[in-house]
Parts: C-alpha cells; sequence; structure tokens
C-alpha cells in the first residue's frame, strides 16, 4: 500500500493507492497555519487513520511546496515560509518511526500525470501547477528530474521573458526578487493584474465568469495571462523541449486556455512548428498527492 501526503498552505490531503494504482482511501483536512509541530501532528494522524482502516502499513510519499537542499538538508524556496529552515525530513521520518520520501509537490504532480495522467505514453513531461503559485516538475521516462540543486523545474522564479515597458521593474515577489513569472501567471498574480486596472478585486472565478459574459476589464485581463502564459511556457520549450506540458492547479480549469494557448505558444517558440501539446490534469486536484504516492512505486 502506497500512502500519499501533500502538504499545501490551506489543506493537508492523504490518500492511500494500491500497487495497481486503485484508491483505497482518501482525506483531506485544514493545514495548521503557522504551525510546524502541530503541521507534522496532523500528517502523523492521517497516517494513523489509514492505517487503521486497512489494517497494514504503507510507505509514506510526501509533497511539500519546496525542496529539502541537497547543501544543508533543510526546506527551502518553500512559500509556505514556516517550512523554511527546518528538518523536515527526519523530523516526519522519526514521527511516524519510518523512512519517508519528500519531493517537491510539482514533482509529485509531474510524477502522477506521468504515471497513469494526461502524461502517460510520454518520454519527457513538464508539469506546471498553476495555483496561488507557480511550480515546475520534470519527468523522463516517468521518473523524476530533480537537479544538482532540486531546482529543476521551477520556472516559476525566473524573470518574465520579454517583458514591455509597462511590465518593468515587475511585480515584488516572495523570494525578494522582482518580475518573477509566478507573480503573473498565478491565480493571484491574474487578480492583482485585474487590481490594478480597475481598482475592483474579484475573485479569480469572478473574473473568468465576467471575462465570459463579455466584460471587456475581465477580457482584457485574460488577454494578459494567456500572453505571458506563452511567454513562460515557450521558454521551458526552447530549453527543454518536452513531448507534453499539463497543466494543473486552480487556474488550469479555465478550459479556454487550451483552445487559446497554442497560437500564442507558436509566435514565441524558437523552431518553424510548435506542436507541444498542453493537456489539462487527469487527475485534476488529487494529482500531486498520487504522485506522492508513487514516489515508492520503485
Amino acid at each position: 500500500m502506497y500512502i500519499g501526503i501533500d502538504l499545501g498552505g490551506t489543506k493537508i490531503e492523504a490518500i492511500a493507492l494500491s500497487p495497481a494504482g486503485k484508491e483505497l482511501f482518501r482525506k483531506r483536512v485544514p493545514t495548521p497555519p503557522n504551525d510546524y509541530q502541530a503541521g507534522i501532528a496532523a500528517i502523523c494522524q492521517l497516517v494513523e487513520e489509514i492505517e487503521a482502516q486497512q489494517g497494514r502499513q504503507g510507505s509514506v510519499g510526501l509533497g511539500i511546496p519546496g525542496a529539502i537542499s541537497p547543501a544543508t538538508g533543510l526546506v527551502k524556496n518553500a512559500n509556505s515560509t514556516w517550512l523554511i529552515g527546518q528538518r523536515f525530513d527526519r523530523d516526519i521520518a522519526d514521527a511516524l518511526k519510518r523512512d519517508v520520501r519528500i519531493e517537491n509537490d510539482a514533482n509529485c504532480f509531474a510524477v502522477s500525470e506521468a504515471t497513469d495522467g494526461a502524461g502517460a505514453g510520454y518520454n519527457v513531461a513538464f508539469g506546471v501547477i498553476l495555483g496561488s503559485g507557480c511550480g515546475g516538475g520534470i519527468t523522463v521516462a516517468r521518473k523524476i528530474l530533480a537537479g544538482r540543486h532540486h531546482i529543476a523545474g521551477e520556472w516559476g522564479h525566473n524573470p518574465l521573458p520579454w517583458p514591455g515597458s509597462g511590465e518593468l521593474p515587475g511585480n515584488q515577489c516572495y523570494c525578494g526578487k522582482k518580475g518573477c513569472l509566478e507573480t503573473y501567471i498565478s491565480g493571484n498574480g491574474i487578480a492583482r493584474e485585474h487590481h490594478k486596472m480597475t481598482g475592483e478585486s474579484p475573485k479569480l472565478q469572478e473574473i473568468i465568469d465576467h471575462m465570459r459574459s463579455g466584460d471587456m476589464a475581465a477580457r482584457q485581463t485574460y488577454r494578459k495571462f494567456i500572453d505571458r502564459l506563452a511567454r513562460g511556457l515557450a521558454t521551458v520549450i526552447n530549453i527543454l523541449d518536452p513531448d507534453v506540458v499539463i497543466l494543473g492547479g486552480g487556474v488550469s480549469n479555465i478550459d479556454e486556455i487550451y483552445a487559446d494557448l497554442p497560437a500564442k505558444l507558436s509566435e514565441r517558440v524558437f523552431s518553424d512548428i510548435c506542436e507541444t501539446p498542453v493537456k489539462k490534469a487527469l487527475h485534476g486536484d488529487s494529482s500531486g498527492v498520487r504522485g506522492a504516492a508513487w514516489l515508492w512505486a520503485d
């Protein structure tokens, strides 16, 4: 039995899969806000509940919104900043009294979709999470390409490519830099752009609903988003040239993306043609937690 845990900023999701991929258990609980020890306790309680219900012990894989530094062994690059600097892999292993495999949540998402999702059958896949932030993960033959510094796929913290004069010096990012792609194409980035244009502060879904009903300001916000998303992905395609790009996270549920993005990509990619398929995640919001479970599939 493979147990997966997805530690998010607002929720912790747990899943148990059989070796064949059958879902045996799933549950979500709120993430204790800014409380490291309470977060560990919540994860342990979910694992205990799964194993009590199933009557057996399972392997545990964990997805986090950051990475374990190969240099220090501590969490880095986490937008849940209360994790930064913690010896999380060792602390959770001690609490569960077993080995635990931990990966960046976007890497877990990529593994899930490459294994039995929208990226199944493709050799090189680039998985994208577009939610409150912007993450990315790379798989080759369904295995994570983590990189020397464990940052492969972190496209959201590169500058917005081909910026216009109105886009410089760029939005402030939590990482301390300005102009990061994440600040433009995440759900928060889209809402920020709409507020900048209109002074209004609707939620992302309201902006999309207004766009669909013909509201000109919402349409302009959406067009800017598509253009910026294309610029960001074109840079990834120019460097990695993946066989498929898979979108997940709340922003990926905007269905118009999949019709409007390909033409914009073709304008930016350094090739005579751009035929890279861009697909919506098959497993939706649960893809990351499935990928965490699959970390032990070898």
